[in-house]
């Protein structure tokens, strides 16, 4: 006999963080049970790190699958995951031959954006996942940032920071992976130094010393106004295929996350005065 995915007497959940999708997306089936050898990762899934799954293993292997996956049908008779290929991992190495899924038939920017939410409302995407994702609905989709921040349920100075984290250069992006720098708030601080020089040496600076977020702020401003004098803050951005570049200067030396959107929106209120 084959070993269920879904413990007797106990049916599928249907988690908060999962309703508006389904209401929103037509599905074909909701609580179909598919042979977990017919299933395939998505290809473009965000998470890219799966983590350690002794865990949820075990705890498959003792309860079952307690929530269903997000499931797309191929043509080719076989079904992608869009949200939960680490508990179908799971559940494969706990020797389960079926997992409870919910078929929906939705197209490939649905894809993204489900398997999107579905991973940041857990809250355990790193933020180069979470950057690099938000960055694919606006490359791949010609999403505006406000129409990712709606999606998504985040705020738009959220996104925009995400955003400005998966444009850092290439080689800065090694050297902070290399350093073990995973916190947002650390990022930020390299994101904000007015050049590629100077993100690089803050990067090598908080690997090196450790440095906090509080540690990292005093080091970014020493460097900026070595002298104590306020400079004025220049915000940079250029297009990761660099076709073009942005820069605001501000007056004052230090701004929040929240300025900075301000003053871009504000010029992107006045760009058909500018044409």
């Amino acid at each position: 006999m084959s070993r269920r995915g879904l413990p007797a007497g106990l049916s599928m959940r249907h988690d908060a963080h999962y309703v508006e999708e389904l209401t929103q997306t037509t599905t074909t089936h909701v609580g179909r049970m598919l042979p977990t050898d017919k299933l395939d990762p998505n290809p473009d899934q965000p998470r890219t790190e799966i983590g350690d799954l002794t865990e949820l293993t075990s705890s498959i292997r003792e309860k079952g699958v307690l929530e269903p996956l997000l499931v797309k049908p191929m043509p080719s008779g076989r079904w992608m995951i869009i949200a939960g290929e680490r508990r179908w991992r799971a559940a494969t190495g706990a020797g389960l031959q079926e997992v409870p899924c919910i078929e929906m038939d939705v197209d490939e920017s649905g894809v993204a954006e489900i398997a999107l939410i579905e991973n940041m409302q857990r809250k355990d995407l790193t933020p180069w996942e979470e950057a690099d994702g938000l960055r694919a609905l606006c490359e791949r989709f010609g999403y505006t940032h406000e129409e990712v921040a709606r999606k998504v349920g985040k705020s738009r100075s959220t996104v925009t920071e995400a955003l400005s984290i998966a444009a850092l250069p290439a080689e800065i992006r090694n050297i902070c992976r290399d350093s073990e720098i995973t916190s947002k708030s650390l990022l930020l601080q390299i994101v904000r130094q007015p050049d590629d020089e100077s993100m690089r040496t803050m990067a090598e600076q908080i690997g090196t010393e450790g440095l906090t977020r509080d540690g990292a702020r005093k080091a970014r401003k020493a460097y900026i106004d070595p002298t104590g004098a306020s400079e004025p803050y220049v915000y940079r951005y250029e297009a990761p295929g660099r076709e073009f570049k942005v820069e605001v200067k501000f007056k004052k030396g230090s701004i929040s996350a929240e300025e900075l959107f301000e003053a871009l929106n504000a010029a992107a209120q006045n760009i058909d005065d500018a044409i």
